[in-house]
């Protein structure tokens, strides 16, 4: 049995949701996580105008208001000609996996994240990304983008945009429990750790 969670490090109730699946791992430590990165913006090319800052913001603190995390809204204002593509980012923690496949994959997907919301870097640079990773990995920031840059890994994070629609995900994020019989739903969407946990137990059981 293990854990699915597909999820996109740029959607901002995933942000939310990240200190809640750490705290669900911490109940659950024997369980195995795997995280499909869900393309929620992948491909974008258009503009972020001020309407769809806007519109982000809006967002955000829906999700500060739930999870309590903080966002840089200054950050998001500021920037000009800004693409919000998310396929660089979920590329990043398709990289990291194959870097490092014993990692703790949720620990680099949440600092990807703090990247984006809280530190206000551009998280669809690749060097940017790359250092973000080498450092929660401790490795060579050079090897990281030469791996984020590598057509197979772009590939792969193509294979998890399609596995999450496979897997009939349509929105983000979710947690689906593999039981090696089937695929069980703990949360589609936004949920505490603690409703986490008893659903999950409830499953489980």
């Amino acid at each position: 049995m293990k854990l699915l969670y597909v999820g996109d490090p740029m959607c901002s109730w995933c942000y939310g949701f990240g200190k809640e699946m750490t705290e669900l791992m911490a109940m659950h430590p024997v369980l195995d996580l795997e995280i499909i990165v869900g393309g929620v913006r992948a491909g974008a090319t258009d503009v972020l105008d001020q309407a769809g800052k806007e519109f982000r913001l809006g967002h955000w603190a829906r999700v500060e208001a739930a999870s309590g995390l903080p966002f840089n809204r200054q950050a998001l204002q500021a920037r000009q000609n800004f693409v919000y593509d998310t396929e660089p980012i979920c590329r990043a923690v398709v990289a990291a996996r194959k870097l490092a496949p014993e990692a703790d994959l949720l620990a680099v997907f949440r600092a990807l994240q703090q990247a984006f919301y809280v530190d206000g870097l551009d998280t669809t640079s690749g060097r940017v990304l790359a250092g973000v990773v080498a450092q929660q990995l401790r490795l060579d920031a050079g090897e990281v983008l030469r791996v984020w840059q590598d057509s197979d890994t772009i590939l792969q994070t193509k294979a998890d945009f399609v596995r999450a629609r496979a897997l009939g995900v349509r929105s983000f994020p979710a947690l689906l429990l593999d039981t090696g019989n089937g695929i069980v739903e703990i949360s589609g969407g936004y949920a505490h750790a603690a409703q986490l946990h008893q659903q999950l137990e409830r499953a489980l059981s």
